[in-house]
């Protein structure tokens, strides 16, 4: 447990320290409890932190925020997997493919979550696994919502591994389709019987949070099928960017807000707190 905290800045610190390194969604009376903080005190620097996109409020529980989440890939794993992953099981069971979670790191993107049906169980699901640019829907589409200078690593190991990067079959015109569009589509560049559609989960500032990407076999990725994928996708990835962006309710009620007294402890945990 963090020792007592000498201001402001050490109180909001601790709380986000404490709610990083959880493996699981904390409630107030739990992070009080750990930075040894007055509930009342824990709620008024949660709500800042809220505001600045630093923690993430979802129901009584806090995980990391969307500026936590660009800084740090345990905390985008343990954050985004307990917001996502409803969002995932609804689309995948609403199409029917496999569907999984894709993060930048720092040449690739790795795959953080995955949901897949079992008719689809012969495909390899990839989750932890690292995936190139060049060859997967999921990279394609976050790194299109970098600019230039941000891209030039993934653009590099691409190179190395004796990709195209120019002319109408290059990745970069790869990229810029999917900048403009929005989507990312693969269809046999990985495996020949496989395809997928990606679509980015974007931060106001900064590089994108994550991506969605619909996996299945490649001849279920025809139109009209294909259009109402992109469409459900989109839908999917615009609750996900809400969940992920939602601040705490506005003008919560004043039975939420913890009495403090004088003490300066710890209140005890209630339920529902």
């Amino acid at each position: 447990m963090p020792g007592p905290a000498s201001s402001a800045v050490d109180k909001a610190l601790d709380l986000i320290e404490v709610i990083a390194r959880s493996d699981r969604p904390l409630r107030l009376s739990e992070l009080a409890s750990e930075v040894g903080l007055h509930r009342a005190t824990a709620y008024r620097v949660l709500v800042d932190l809220v505001r600045r996109g630093w923690v993430l409020r979802v129901g009584d529980r806090y995980l990391p925020g969307t500026a936590v989440l660009q800084l740090s890939h345990a905390a985008a794993t343990n954050s985004l997997v307990a917001v996502a992953r409803p969002v995932l099981e609804a689309l995948s069971q609403q199409t029917g493919m496999m569907v999984n979670l894709q993060v930048l790191e720092s040449d690739q993107s790795r795959v953080i979550d995955v949901v897949r049906p079992q008719r689809l169980e012969m495909i390899s699901h990839l989750r932890d696994e690292l995936l190139p640019v060049h060859r997967f829907a999921g990279p394609l589409v976050l790194v299109a919502m970098l600019d230039a200078e941000a891209r030039r690593p993934y653009l590099r190991l691409a190179q190395e591994a004796g990709y195209p990067l120019d002319g109408s079959d290059g990745l970069r015109a790869d990229i810029d389709r999917a900048a403009r569009s929005g989507y990312a589509l693969e269809r046999g560049r990985n495996e020949k019987l496989i395809a997928s559609v990606s679509q980015a989960v974007t931060a106001a500032k900064g590089p994108p949070i994550c991506a969605l990407t619909i996996v299945g076999l490649d001849a279920e990725f025809e139109e009209p099928k294909l259009s109402q994928m992109k469409a459900d996708l989109a839908a999917a990835t615009a609750q996900l960017q809400h969940a992920l962006t939602a601040l705490s309710p506005a003008g919560a009620d004043v039975a939420d807000v913890p009495a403090e007294s004088g003490t300066g402890k710890a209140g005890t945990a209630k339920a529902g707190a």
